[in-house]
């Protein structure tokens, strides 16, 4: 799934940043710089729709049209 979704990134007390995504509910990374948090942040995302995909999939009835969507 490739889209765009806000990070919220703050600087974490012990010394790094800390990241949220307010449109992912539990979405949540960290790291020493700011690239390592986005990126820790992409990762934690992707896991989550992977996983919740997978759930919804696996309850489909057969006769169930699968299609794409783009947002705007």
């Amino acid at each position: 799934m490739n889209g765009e979704c806000t990070a919220i990134i703050e600087p974490a007390p012990e010394g790094g940043f800390w990241a949220t995504c307010p449109e992912i509910p539990g979405a949540n990374g960290q790291g020493e710089t700011l690239e390592e948090t986005k990126e820790s942040l992409r990762h934690a995302i992707a896991l989550i729709l992977e996983d919740r995909t997978s759930d919804i999939l696996r309850r489909l009835p057969q006769d169930a049209i699968r299609d794409t969507v783009t947002a705007r």
